[in-house]
Order: C-alpha cells, then structure tokens, then sequence
C-alpha cells in the first residue's frame, strides 16, 4: 500500500511539473477496435484515494478539445468531470439512441490503462478499452474481452461492446492519458459497474496485456442530474463478508466439531457437549453465510449456479442435521442405529461439500493469493489433524468410551462418527 501511495505522489509531481514547464505533448491515433478486456490505474481498491479536490483539478486543468479529434473535441469541454479511482477520471455524455461517449483520463508514465464494463462488478466475461504509449511513442488502443483470469484468456481484438464508426482514441497531453471512445449500448442502465485497472508493464507486440498491477469496481450511477456519481460498492464488503463467515462455519467450527464427536469418546458426556455446541456455532457461521449469499445473488445476479447450488444444498443439509439432533431416537430402540448412520454420514457430505463450496467461491469470485493461502493453511491443518488423530484411534489410544459396555448400540457406533 505504501509502495502504491508513492508511485501516485511520483506521478502526480510528474504532473505538475509538465504544467509548470508549459509541457503539452500530443499524441493520437486511432486502431481497429472489435472487442476488449479493460483495465486502468491506481491503488488498492479504494474510491478517489486522494480525494476528490485532486479529480476535480484534474478535470480543469486542461481544454480538451485543443488536442482531441472531432467528435470528442465537441463536446469534451461541456461534459460531466467526476473523479473514480486515485487519478483516474471520467468524461461522459449519451445520447437518446443510447450512444455512450466516454473519455477517461489519468496520469500516466508507462505501461497501459483502461476501463472495463461489465454485467456483475467481475473481472471475468467483461469487456473493456485499454489505451497506452509504446515506448516509440506511437498510441495504440483496443478493446479485450476476459474470457477469464488467465493471462491467455484476455483475448485482444474481442469483446461485447459495440463500437460506434468514430474511431475510438488515444491522447497524451502532458503527463495525462486521454482514452476516448463511443459505444451504442443495449438499454440505458442507470448504474453501472465499471472495472479499473492498470500496469506498468507495456503490452506484447501483438497487443496480449501484462497482467495488472493492481485493480477496482466502481459502481457509477449515470442518472444524477448535473452529471454522473460514484456509488459505493457495498457489494465488495458483502463478498468479503460472505466469504468469512463461510470459512469460520463451514472451513472451521463445523470440522471442528466432526473432530471431537470421533476423537474425544473416552472423554464421556464432555464430547457430547462440546459437539453439540462447536456445531451449533458453526450452523450459525453457516447459516448466516448462506443468507447474505442469496443477498448478494438478488443485488447483483452473478453466473455461479454451482456455487449458488451447492449453497442451498448445504443449507438444506444443515437444517436435517439439527432437526435430527431433536428428533433423536433413544439407545436401547433399534432406529438409533439408523439414526447415527444417517446422521453420521449427512454430516460427512455436508463437510464434503462445504470444503468444495470455499475453494469454489474464492475461485469465482478472484479472491486473491491471501484468501487461497488462508484457507488452504486451514484446510491443511484440518486434514492433518484427522490423519494423526486417525492413526491415534486406530491403536487404540483415543476414541474409546468408558461407558460403551452399557449401551449395545453405543458400542457398536461410537468410533464410526
């Protein structure tokens, strides 16, 4: 983060350098556009970090329409400013029939700039503009569509947006990058997603982006009279939390509590107590999870019918669990054999799953080395537990029950859990 706020103070002493000097270089060009995968610049996943009083001067410093073509030299000076993402800015206008023109500005030294759009707030199936300067100097611009996260996947020359006639652009104007464009859109959404994400690293010769150095969501609502706004994106923390509390029930306290209802029979009633609770606990982490999921799935209508599927699925498993739990029959009847194999392995397929559902879920939503790591150091210590724990059992020096003698059907059942 510190290494992030530097390079933005760096560049945006470049900046008022080139101002002070009177520096006013020019460059554009127009390429062949078919589709996109975008990306732009800035820092860790925070909104206009340096405040909006650096957009908006951003946004007076320079007449658009001296160094833009037509059509963008039109109608530059007279479109909404707002500020999105550290130096990042953006122009907008749309027409009746739904022509959007778009101009984003931010500082810029190397490498390549973007912007993306896209249906949910991800990365993956969006489509996006992304301009930079070849170290010749020559401007290229083209569109990427994300088929998904591998560097393979950003497929250049592709996308879903349509482009008008108008040649999108490329501008440097001193130590500003210009990237203007005109899109016909569908419909006329009022708030949209809009994916932020830059590099330092220039693209190939053949156009195949490096992978970015850092990137955002921005939600901007369009419909403002007077301009456009940024809407904060209560859907990110959302995600964030989501994908906690699915981890402490379902990667934590659920596991936690198999572990103890196998391991600690010797330790007779205390294992009894202690599963009861730990699993209580983490039906509430699960439930909970579950819950703010369907939230989620209702505000932004993600593509995840597996993950979205297997959720239900466990929840529905875990609402027979704790019915179980009170509709347990007594030791001496013959269902209470039934009843603990049932029981016992619901709640093996539900750990299954629910092991299967975390990685699936940090995989869809682009978590990130931390979450991966995160989880994979619990998931590991999860197994090796019960590997050690296994081996202890098998030798017979934990897992027994002092009190199997008078219970037939408790001996025959109380290491099999």
């Amino acid at each position: 983060m510190e290494d992030s706020s530097f390079r933005a103070r760096i560049l945006a002493g470049f900046y008022i350098l080139s101002l002070l000097l009177g520096l006013e270089l020019s460059l554009v060009v127009a390429d062949d556009v078919n589709g996109g995968t975008g990306g732009s610049y800035g820092q860790d996943s925070t909104q206009n970090p340096q405040g909006d009083s650096v957009g908006y001067d951003l946004c007076s410093s320079n007449q658009l329409s001296s160094f833009l073509p037509p059509p963008y030299s039109n109608i530059s000076d007279t479109m909404p400013c707002k500020p999105l993402w550290n130096t990042f800015v953006l122009r907008y206008s749309e027409t009746k029939d739904n022509v959007m023109t778009v101009i984003l500005s931010a500082v810029y030294t190397t490498g390549w700039v973007g912007i993306g759009f896209s249906r949910d707030g991800r990365m993956v199936g969006s489509s996006a503009m992304v301009g930079w300067i070849t170290k010749k100097g020559h401007a290229r611009i083209k569109q990427y569509y994300l088929q998904g996260t591998e560097k393979d996947q950003v497929v250049p020359d592709q996308g879903e947006l349509q482009l008008e006639k108008v040649p999108p652009v490329v501008a440097l104007h001193g130590a500003m990058i210009y990237l203007a464009f005109q899109v016909k859109l569908a419909t006329r959404i009022p708030r949209r997603p809009l994916i932020l994400a830059f590099s330092m690293a220039y693209p190939s010769k053949l156009g195949h982006l490096t992978k970015h150095d850092d990137k955002t969501t921005v939600f901007v609502d369009f419909s403002k009279a007077g301009g456009v706004s940024v809407v904060p994106d209560k859907g990110s923390s959302k995600k964030r939390d989501h994908g906690i509390l699915a981890i402490f029930g379902w990667g934590l306290f659920l596991p936690l509590g198999a572990i103890l209802a196998r391991y600690l029979r010797h330790k007779d009633p205390l294992w009894y107590y202690l599963h009861a609770v730990v699993q209580f606990i983490g039906f509430v982490f699960g439930l909970a999870a579950v819950l703010l999921g369907l939230q989620l799935y209702n505000r932004i209508k993600p593509d995840i019918p597996s993950h979205r599927g297997i959720g239900i699925f466990l929840l529905v498993l875990s609402i027979l669990q704790v019915l179980a739990f009170f509709l347990r029959p007594e030791k001496e009847t013959k269902m209470r054999r039934y009843w603990n194999w049932y029981h016992q392995w619901t709640g093996r397929i539900s750990l299954f799953f629910g092991a299967l559902n975390i990685v699936l879920g940090i995989t869809l939503a682009n978590a990130g080395d931390s979450w991966k790591i995160g989880y994979g150091f619990l998931l590991s210590v999860t197994l090796l537990s019960f590997i050690v724990l296994e081996v202890l059992r098998i030798r017979g020096s934990i897992g027994s029950s002092s009190s199997s003698g008078s219970d037939p059907t408790f001996r025959m059942n109380s290491n099999t859990i």
